[in-house]
C-alpha cells in the first residue's frame, strides 16, 4: 500500500510538470522548483524501499523461528524420544546380597581337665573327625604313677578286708563254745565293715584319677570337619589356655547376610537360595533356615542365616553373593536407562496422547540382570520414555517413536 500511495503521488507530481512545462522553460526560477521535487520523490522511494525491507525480514524471521503466531511450538521442530510400553509380565523374584561363610554349627574345643605338656597333635585343619576321636595328647606320666599307687592302695585294703572278714568268721564259730563273747563278735564285725569300705574308698579314687587322667585327651565333642588348630607339641595347656580347635559339626557351613527391612518381610524359612562364593563360578544350592526375628537399629538391617551342604569351595570366613527366591511376581519391568531418581524418589516420564512429557513417581520392587521391577506407579500400558529422559521437562512436547520390549 506504501508503494501505491508513493506512486500516486510521484505520477500527480508527473503530470503537473508535463502541464507546465512551456512555462518552467521560460522561467529559471521554476527550474529550481522542479530539481526540489525531484529529491522528495527519490527520498520516498528509499523510505518505501526500506519499509518494504523491514517487513520482507519479519515475513521471514517469523517463518524460521518456528512458532505460530500464538507462541505454540511447531510439531516439526519437538524433539524425538523412543519410548517404550513395559506391559507387566510374570517375573521370578529374587533377592541379591552378598554375605559372610560361617560354619553352621562352629564348636570350639579346649582343655576340660587339669592340663599340662602337649605331646601329640594328632589332626590337622581340614581333617575329618569322629565324635570322641582323640584330637591332642598331653603328657601324664605323672598321673600314671598315681594311678599305680592308688591301684597299690585297693589292693591293700581288699588284704585287710579278707583278714578281718576271717576273723569274723572264727569268731562265729566259738560263741557257741562260749569262748567268745557277743561283745567280742560286735567289734570284729565292725573291724570288717570298715575294711570293705577301705576297699571302696580307694577303688573309687583310683577311677577318679583314671577318669581325670583320660580328660588329658582332648577330644572332639561332635563329628565334623576340624576347621581350625591352635596348638602345637610341647606346648603347656591348661583350663585358662583358651580354644585349641576349631570343629564344623557335621561339616555343615552356612552364609549370613544382611538384608534390608522390606527385603526381609519377602524371606521365610525354607526358601530355596543358590550361592557362590568370591572366586569361585559354582552355585551352591542352599535354604535359608532362620531369619533374624530383630532389625538392627543402626543400619536397619535383619540377618538371613542360609544353610548349605559341605563343598571345598565354602571356605568359613570367606564372602559369597547370595540369590533368594522370592515367589513369582506380576510387575512391569523397564531398562535401567528409564527410570530416573533425585531428591523426591525414583520417577519415570510418562508420554501422554498430547504428546507432552509428564513426571510419574514410581516405587522400586528389586533390580534384576533383566532390569529393574516396578512396584508401584505403572500398571502396564504407559508410554515410558526410554532414553535422554534427563534432557527433558515436565510439560515438555515431543515426538514419541515407540519400541518393542527386548
Amino acid at each position: 500500500m506504501a508503494f501505491a500511495v508513493i506512486a500516486m503521488n510521484y505520477d500527480t507530481k508527473i503530470d503537473t510538470t508535463d502541464d507546465n512545462e512551456g512555462e518552467s522553460a521560460l522561467d529559471p526560477l521554476d527550474q529550481s522548483a522542479g530539481e526540489g521535487g525531484q529529491q522528495s520523490a527519490r527520498r520516498l522511494w528509499i523510505i518505501g524501499a526500506v519499509v518494504a525491507a523491514i517487513i520482507i525480514s519479519l515475513w521471514f524471521f517469523n517463518n524460521r523461528s518456528g512458532q505460530t503466531k500464538f507462541g505454540q511450538d511447531i510439531p516439526s521442530q519437538a524433539p524425538a524420544v523412543t519410548v517404550i510400553t513395559p506391559g507387566k509380565s510374570t517375573i521370578t523374584g529374587q533377592i541379591e546380597a552378598t554375605g559372610t561363610l560361617a560354619a553352621r554349627r562352629e564348636l570350639p574345643v579346649g582343655v576340660v581337665g587339669d592340663g599340662g605338656q602337649v605331646s601329640r597333635v594328632l589332626v590337622e585343619p581340614g581333617d575329618w573327625v569322629k565324635a570322641g576321636q582323640v584330637l591332642a595328647l598331653i603328657d601324664r606320666s605323672v598321673q600314671t604313677q598315681q594311678q599305680a599307687s592308688l591301684a597299690a592302695q585297693v589292693q591293700v585294703a581288699q588284704a585287710d578286708a579278707r583278714l578281718a572278714q576271717s576273723n569274723l568268721d572264727r569268731a562265729l564259730k566259738l560263741v557257741d563254745r562260749g569262748f567268745i563273747s557277743k561283745a567280742d563278735v560286735d567289734r570284729l564285725t565292725a573291724t570288717r565293715d570298715a575294711a570293705s569300705a577301705r576297699v571302696r574308698v580307694t577303688q573309687a579314687q583310683l577311677s577318679e584319677m583314671r577318669a581325670r587322667t583320660n580328660r588329658l585327651n582332648i577330644v572332639a565333642p561332635a563329628a565334623g570337619l576340624v576347621l581350625e588348630r591352635n596348638i602345637e607339641p610341647g606346648q603347656v595347656v591348661g583350663p585358662g589356655s583358651g580354644v585349641l580347635f576349631r570343629v564344623a559339626k557335621g561339616g555343615e557351613m552356612e552364609l549370613m547376610a544382611d538384608l534390608s527391612e522390606d527385603d526381609l518381610t519377602k524371606v521365610s524359612a525354607g526358601v530355596s537360595a543358590d550361592v557362590t562364593p568370591v572366586g569361585s563360578g559354582e552355585s551352591f544350592t542352599g535354604q535359608v533356615w532362620q531369619v533374624s526375628p530383630v532389625i538392627d537399629p543402626n543400619d536397619r538391617q535383619g540377618a538371613v542365616r542360609i544353610a548349605l551342604s559341605y563343598a571345598p569351595d565354602l571356605r568359613p570366613g570367606g564372602f559369597a553373593t547370595v540369590r533368594i527366591s522370592t515367589g513369582a511376581l506380576v510387575a512391569p519391568m523397564l531398562p535401567e536407562s528409564a527410570v530416573h531418581s533425585d531428591e523426591a524418589g525414583s520417577y519415570v516420564y510418562i508420554v501422554g496422547k498430547d504428546n507432552k512429557v509428564a513426571r510419574r513417581d514410581v516405587r522400586i520392587g528389586s533390580i534384576t540382570a533383566d532390569g529393574i521391577i516396578i512396584a508401584e506407579g505403572l500398571s502396564g500400558p504407559e508410554k515410558v520414555v526410554l532414553r535422554a529422559g534427563a534432557f527433558l521437562s515436565a510439560g515438555e512436547t515431543v515426538k514419541p517413536t515407540l519400541v518393542k520390549p527386548s
